[in-house]
């Protein structure tokens, strides 16, 4: 069983709460990852999947009603996912649907709860799809971390892991096999994005080849980090090679946030009704990026209307941005490039390659664009039979 440890810090940036994934739903045919998110009331669920999903800011979850019945929320990635908030007195028997249905079982236990009864319906799940689905990933939240101590926080998460290993041991021997993952998580840090991200990385067939682009690109721009972002949601769908450091994580995390708060306040010419008219090259050349009006950052408009506004790929616009973090030599810049309408690039670059060598930098970018839009259209084609 892998215990994971992690916490940082954000929130979301809207206060209003707009239907699950707004325009980007799509059509009720479309073959789903299904997720299913467990827990007894008042554990967090609800609130894990309005944060990360419905950009509802962290101190409102506070106001969110308890969930009666199972809601169904779709979402779209590069993979499309379908999560099932259950209310806390759902049984293997009340669910309605054989667990072989889901890709992911996600069990959400307060860190301050009495451990007996929620660990008691844990093992009643994980029994039950050891029996019908003997490869379905369990994932553990300890949540509301943000409610303890450091120490105390580390202490009841050890108890916890350790509690459901011995009842699982007691019952059976057998159930040693089951791969069992527990993380700690809060939705006021981005512990809760780290932990969805590696419980996403489960479900991406393609992630290899996804990985595979980010380390060609790393090398040929001399960058120690990049990840592949789900913009709306803020969890990364695949990283380079290189060990993913916490903060530098909770870095780009907290870069995406404030271009999503304040990309629609900025609007640029290539995104203008005269350009939109023009023929748009499939793979823009290294000279469309935009030269920053001030030096180190370049925030031109990134709502949604601009980037949607043609159905074919080749007509979007991709926004670029970057931000210098050290302004000591030889400094380190942020970059931000979007790739499809869903994903963008973040990357850590040397601030003198950034400097001296951006069309190379931008070249690379316009490759790596053209890789992943390939993966995410074989992946479209494979799941719609197409």
């Amino acid at each position: 069983m892998n215990a994971s440890y992690a916490a940082t810090s954000s929130s979301s940036p809207l206060a209003n709460r707009p239907t699950m994934n707004g325009s980007r739903r799509a059509s009720e045919s479309t073959p789903r990852a299904k997720i299913l998110l467990l827990g007894l009331r008042r554990a967090g669920k609800t609130s894990i999947q309005q944060v990360l999903f419905n950009n509802l800011p962290p101190k409102q979850t506070f106001y969110l009603e308890t969930t009666m019945r199972i809601l169904r929320h779709p979402y779209n990635t590069v993979i499309p996912l379908e999560i099932w908030d259950c209310p806390g007195n759902v049984t293997v028997e009340t669910l309605g649907a054989p667990l072989s249905q889901f890709s992911t079982l996600i069990f959400v236990i307060d860190i301050r709860d009495l451990y007996n009864q929620p660990i008691s319906k844990l093992v009643e799940f994980i029994i039950a799809a050891y029996h019908e689905s003997p490869n379905i990933s369990l994932e553990v939240f300890v949540h509301k971390a943000e409610k303890l101590q450091e120490d105390d926080k580390i202490e009841n998460f050890k108890q916890i892991h350790e509690r459901v290993s011995d009842r699982l041991t007691d019952l059976s021997a057998e159930y040693e096999q089951m791969q069992l993952n527990f993380h700690l998580t809060s939705v006021y840090d981005h512990s809760l994005h780290e932990a969805f991200s590696r419980v996403l990385h489960k479900l991406i067939d393609s992630l290899p080849y996804l990985e595979d682009l980010l380390n060609v690109f790393c090398a040929n721009s001399q960058s120690s980090k990049a990840f592949l972002f789900d913009t709306t949601s803020r969890l990364y769908v695949a990283t380079d090679a290189s060990p993913v450091d916490s903060a530098t994580h909770n870095l780009c995390c907290d870069y995406l946030k404030m271009l999503n708060s304040f990309g629609p306040l900025y609007k640029s010419s290539a995104a203008s009704p005269t350009r939109q008219k023009t023929s748009i090259p499939t793979t823009p050349p290294p000279s469309a990026a935009l030269t920053p009006a001030y030096p180190g950052i370049s925030t031109p408009s990134l709502t949604n209307s601009s980037l949607a506004s043609n159905d074919s790929s080749k007509d979007l616009f991709y926004p670029s941005a970057a931000t210098s973090l050290h302004p000591s030599t030889p400094g380190t810049t942020l970059t931000y490039h979007l790739i499809t309408p869903e994903l963008a690039l973040l990357a850590l670059v040397p601030t003198s390659v950034f400097e001296g060598r951006r069309g190379l930098l931008e070249y690379n970018v316009v490759f790596f664009r053209e890789g992943v839009q390939e993966i995410c259209e074989a992946e479209k084609q494979a799941r719609t039979g197409g």
